[in-house]
């Protein structure tokens, strides 16, 4: 754990995370219910769902936020992405073979961040990205975010991601920016 003010962030593994779900559910429930996300319940439980299974992955790993009296403030997680991976083939425009490429352990694929309101600008976000990511053994990260949401697209780019394309990551959803962080 690392300490700054009253906010404790704490890194956790597949069934840690699971056993902490309910703090992770209501960080996601509540940030992204806000524009230009618009999550309904419905949105809120099949990500639940896919959580569970996402949990198992090997290389799986999270970070929770925590205020002082336990409060959950904000969270993140994701696991590297396998060589059967989908990701790639969602991108509008086609990247190169070598740009697709995935063994397991090449791209941590960063599946949620979120910071609930009371505690955006003070850091914690970038913290939480740095203690997700210390010590992951990949050679980069990919994410997708959506580009109505300013200030996470900022976030990312303050910390060094670059656009590599515009995706919709799921059946129906808004085009989403493709952002990558090489860490070697």
């Amino acid at each position: 754990m690392t300490w700054q003010g009253a906010v404790t962030v704490e890194r956790v593994d597949g069934p840690s995370a699971v056993r902490a779900q309910d703090a992770f559910r209501l960080v996601y429930a509540e940030v992204f219910a806000d524009p230009p996300y618009d999550e309904t319940a419905d949105d809120v439980a099949a990500t639940f769902r896919r959580f569970r299974s996402q949990c198992r992955k090997e290389s799986f790993r999270a970070a929770l936020a925590r205020a002082e009296d336990g409060e959950p403030v904000d969270m993140a997680y994701g696991h590297c992405l396998g060589v059967d991976t989908v990701w790639w083939d969602r991108l509008v425009e086609p990247v190169s073979d070598d740009m697709r490429r995935e063994d397991g352990h090449r791209t941590f694929g960063l599946m949620e961040l979120a910071v609930r309101r009371p505690w955006r600008g003070r850091g914690v976000a970038r913290r939480l990205h740095a203690t997700l990511l210390d010590g992951v053994g990949a050679a980069r990260v990919l994410l997708n975010v959506h580009p109505g949401s300013r200030a996470a697209s900022a976030a990312y780019r303050a910390w060094g991601y670059r656009k590599v394309g515009e995706a919709r990551p799921w059946q129906g959803a808004d085009l989403h920016d493709v952002m990558l962080l090489d860490l070697r």
